[in-house]
């Protein structure tokens, strides 16, 4: 297939979304091609975790279509859960099962989704354990870990079951500062090594020095998609500037 022909990983068109009379998500167009990171930016409330998460239907839309590699999302049922297999997620809370080792929550799903064998899955946990830096905590407990080896943790188990794009929603905001960067840098290289990433953050950082794109929004509505690079240095709309202005002079 040419490039021209395939279809992009991620197609939002004409989505929105409605909390009660809130309107949340207007008329959102966004086309995320294979390999490429894309960064959501704004100020709290402009729908960006909203977004994220309509992507593998967290949060059902009230209109539009949204695809994932080509394929409509289903409603629900079994075809849902197998394009969910294909999205990885990694939230604001790292969500590990506090009762299984660090490594036995990596294999979950891998084994009762894919029904991988077990030593398959064990071996290929361990093997992302390593890539995120932690291997020597597999046979610990989430709450014997600090918060960004849990998080790291949280990205070995989304890429267990071998997506083909991962969603970020926050993923560092619950973490001290220092631990910020170990998690950034875990993202960084998966960036590098080419995975489709959807990526909503505060991280000023990452958003200049790992993404393709940068997709600024407000109240709801998609305002800018450019390069980091016009985006930071040459803003077009005034609530971007404005946001800019807040963040930057910190």
């Amino acid at each position: 297939m040419t490039a021209a022909s395939t279809p992009p990983m991620i197609r939002m068109a004409g989505v929105d979304k409605f909390f009660g009379p809130l309107h949340v998500l207007k008329d959102v167009q966004l086309e995320v091609p294979k390999g490429q990171v894309v960064v959501v930016l704004g100020p709290s409330g402009s729908g960006k975790s909203t977004l994220c998460r309509t992507i593998n239907r967290l949060e059902p839309i009230d209109s539009g279509t949204i695809e994932v590699d080509g394929q409509p999302l289903p409603a629900e049922g079994k075809e849902l859960a197998r394009l969910r297999a294909d999205v990885g997620m990694v939230f604001q809370s790292f969500n590990l099962f506090a009762h299984k080792t660090i490594v036995e929550n990596v294999m979950l799903a891998p084994v009762k989704v894919r029904k991988t064998a077990a030593a398959e899955a064990r071996k290929t946990a361990m093997e992302l354990l390593e890539r995120v830096g932690i291997a020597n905590q597999a046979e610990k407990f989430p709450a014997q870990l600090s918060g960004g080896q849990q998080q790291r943790a949280a990205i070995a188990r989304a890429l267990a079951m071998r997506p083909k794009v991962m969603l970020f929603d926050e993923p560092t905001s619950a973490l001290d500062p220092e631990m910020v960067q170990e998690v950034l840098d875990v993202m960084t290289t998966l960036a590098k090594e080419g995975m489709t990433m959807l990526v909503v953050t505060h991280e000023m950082g990452f958003a200049r020095k790992a993404a393709n794109r940068v997709i600024f929004m407000s109240d709801g509505e998609i305002v800018e998609d450019s390069t980091p690079e016009e985006f930071f240095s040459a803003p077009k709309s005034n609530r971007a500037k404005d946001f800019l202005g807040k963040i930057l002079t910190h």
